[in-house]
């Protein structure tokens, strides 16, 4: 429990904190906050069910983006605003440095190895991303459809 509480917290600050790195306006720093924790305890609770890393970064960064959407929306803001603050937690950067250390090392080996899961799982990110603005795009098309009678 206590290290569920621990995970909330430090991928709150760390979303709440790039947030103000880009300049998010101040009233929706916490939401920022919020959407970055609950994506990174989706990723945290896939890992803890025994599901890869890569689909694990597909789910939350596919809450991230579908929270950000649903954000945007209701403070009318672009979604840009939510979904990098709270992608932050998912960006595998210490793995992307430990890749680059084990290579100066010449532990090729496994610096190839981190490296290409630092790549997998940064497309998982962008995967996220894509699908859930394609159900967006769907849902959207369906409602335009539907409000001019043509289903």
């Amino acid at each position: 429990m206590w290290e569920l509480i621990e995970q909330a917290i430090t991928s709150f600050i760390a979303s709440f904190a790039f947030a103000m790195i880009f300049h998010t306006p101040p009233k929706l720093l916490m939401k920022c906050g919020f959407i970055g924790m609950l994506g990174w305890i989706a990723y945290w609770g896939s890992v803890s069910l025994h599901i890869d890393e890569v689909p694990a970064t597909i789910i939350g960064a596919f809450l991230v983006a579908v929270l950000s959407q649903v954000f945007a929306r209701r403070y009318k803001t672009p979604v840009i605003i939510f979904s990098v603050a709270g992608i932050i937690p998912l960006v595998p950067g210490g793995m992307a440095y430990d890749a680059m250390r084990k290579f100066v090392e010449n532990d090729y080996y496994y610096a190839v190895s981190l490296a290409a899961k630092a790549f997998l799982i940064s497309g998982s990110i962008a995967i996220g991303l894509m699908f859930s603005e394609v159900i967006n795009q769907l849902m959207y098309k369906r409602k335009t459809r539907k409000s001019n009678g043509s289903i």
